[in-house]
């Protein structure tokens, strides 16, 4: 069993080349798991959290899976639209517009690709966000 926080690498090899093309990010270790930035906004975030510690995150447990969550930042009008259609989304416990996706087998890797982007968006200082606005997502 792995410790809370260590993410599998064929996560990891998903959201790499993701976050990577997205300009001026960098990747850094979290306090657990690992966060990708902007300037010194985090605009993604992936761990495997500790169930027994925090039980908010048990109803998301994918039976035969280690439970890997990411966190993002979704524009305020579009929160509702995303989080009342249940598993693998649902608000995460802090900020006004913070979202967790449960990733694994079941992920939409297209539909994350925009999501991390959409969240880039939200974080960048508006002059990258454009930049990013005009380039085809990456998936």
């Amino acid at each position: 069993m792995s410790s809370p926080g260590d993410v599998p690498p064929e996560i990891l090899n998903r959201l790499r080349p993701i976050c990577r093309q997205l300009p001026e990010s960098y990747e850094e270790p979290a306090w657990i798991g690992l966060r990708w930035r902007i300037r010194s906004r985090t605009f993604a975030h992936v761990y495997t959290p500790d169930v027994d510690r925090h039980p908010l995150y048990a109803p998301y447990e994918v039976p035969g899976q280690e439970l890997v969550v990411m966190t993002f930042r979704v524009p305020v009008d579009d929160l509702l639209g995303l989080t009342d259609g249940g598993f693998p989304f649902f608000r995460a416990g802090w900020g006004h517009n913070v979202v967790a996706a449960v990733l694994g087998d079941h992920t939409d890797w297209t539909e994350i690709a925009e999501l991390i982007t959409d969240s880039y968006r939200e974080m960048a200082p508006r002059f990258l966000a454009a930049r990013v606005a005009l380039r085809p997502p990456v998936g």
